[in-house]
């Protein structure tokens, strides 16, 4: 389902057709701690398998520039994980983690889940507003993490 709505100089969409990865990977690989790094083509394969979240400035000359973006991989049945989460810097505080937050929390596609999860290290009140909390089952939750994977496979 293509989602897309205008705020003021910005639209956020769901259209795959308009990342423009190069500014993703260029933000995901150098600027995010998660995945510093990561191979352009890992950051397509992600964004051909994901249900993403683009916000877009729109200049005066009508040139979209993507400013924001999410990831969102999920089976569309009963889980979804909320990922690769930014904003580049120049654009925060204006709202749009938040606008960006609110339009994948109420997805049509995304409601009915059992799980909608997501990590972050400092978010924690951005996420909340929108009924995010710190799992209450830990003990539950298991992982393989390894946040240094893209810089071995260049060694």
């Amino acid at each position: 389902m293509l989602l897309e709505k205008k705020w003021n100089d910005f639209v956020l969409s769901t259209d795959k057709t308009k990342i423009q990865v190069d500014r993703v990977h260029r933000y995901l690989s150098q600027d995010s701690y998660w995945c510093v790094e990561i191979p352009k083509e890992v950051v397509q394969k992600g964004i051909d398998n994901s249900v993403c979240f683009n916000v877009f400035h729109v200049d005066q000359k009508s040139n979209w520039i993507q400013v924001a973006f999410a990831r969102v991989v999920t089976d569309l049945a009963t889980f979804a994980w909320v990922c690769d989460v930014y904003v580049e810097k120049e654009f925060r505080g204006l709202g749009l983690s938040k606008w960006m937050v609110k339009e994948i929390v109420s997805y049509p596609e995304f409601q009915g889940l059992r799980r909608l999860c997501l990590a972050t290290v400092s978010a924690h009140k951005l996420y909340e507003q929108f009924g995010f909390q710190v799992t209450q089952t830990p003990g539950s939750w298991m992982e393989i993490k390894d946040n240094d994977i893209y810089k071995k496979r260049r060694q």
